[in-house]
């Protein structure tokens, strides 16, 4: 049965979403100044800097010529849409702490709970909270189809195989998964999950790489899942230090 979530909890889901936008954004304007400079010449500027606009008045072109005027002016207004953005997403970041809620070491609050697991920063546990664990589920194949981490097994006659994951789930959640259990397995090398990881993938390349990394996505949310609702930290991992 599908529960669709109320008002107050898509709108809390807001937050993430625009942040994600904007970051969008501002790639797109960084790597626009980029090209533009790219084309006279200069490379190595860094529109994200604080001296983004010393940096621009020091550029030579590759023949040694200062900026065109015109250029110059066009790269300006990318820069202040820039900056723009930048305090955009810190108010964004800012909405996003208090949705975190009070840090009481008593009763902290779910996102509070995530962010104390090594690898895991304020996205991350904010996207798996709001997008995924704010839900009940009444056990971990209904948790993993919400996500689209779901094995698709094909049965007929005597052909058995796998068609991979569902893809039918949160597509946010799914991708945040995905970038999470890459983290788990860097930040979180002794946990039991990432030796099981490495004693699948060993030395591999590629899509069985590929493949393995799922199946840890899918285990990951499950075990943050029951460290969120039972307090099970999972096995092996490190929390950080206060």
């Amino acid at each position: 049965m599908v529960v669709p979530p109320t008002p107050e909890e898509e709108d809390r889901r807001r937050v993430c979403r625009e942040r994600a936008i904007l970051l969008q954004e501002r790639i797109r304007h960084t790597n626009r100044i980029k090209g533009l400079l790219a084309g006279q010449g200069i490379t190595g500027f860094n529109p994200l800097q604080k001296d983004r606009r010393q940096q621009l008045d020091a550029a030579r072109t590759g023949d040694g010529r200062s900026l065109p005027p015109h250029l110059k002016a066009e790269i300006l207004r990318e820069i202040e849409l820039i900056e723009l953005l930048q305090r955009q997403i810190a108010d964004v970041e800012a909405a996003r702490e208090v949705l975190a809620g009070p840090k009481s070491a008593q009763a902290p609050s779910p996102i509070v709970l995530l962010k104390q697991l090594k690898g895991v920063g304020p996205e991350i546990a904010s996207v798996l909270y709001l997008d995924g664990l704010f839900r009940n589920f009444g056990n971990r194949r209904q948790l993993a189809a919400y996500a689209g981490l779901a094995p698709t097994p094909w049965r007929s006659g005597t052909v058995d195989q796998e068609q991979g994951i569902s893809k039918a789930g949160n597509p946010r959640l799914r991708s945040t998964m995905i970038e999470f259990a890459w983290l788990w397995q860097r930040h979180q090398p002794a946990s039991a999950l990432s030796r099981w990881f490495h004693s699948r993938v060993g030395k591999e390349r590629g899509r069985i790489r590929r493949i393995a990394i799922v199946a840890l996505a899918r285990k990951l949310l499950i075990a943050v899942w029951r460290y969120v609702t039972q307090g099970e930290i999972p096995e092996g991992a490190i929390l950080k230090t206060a």
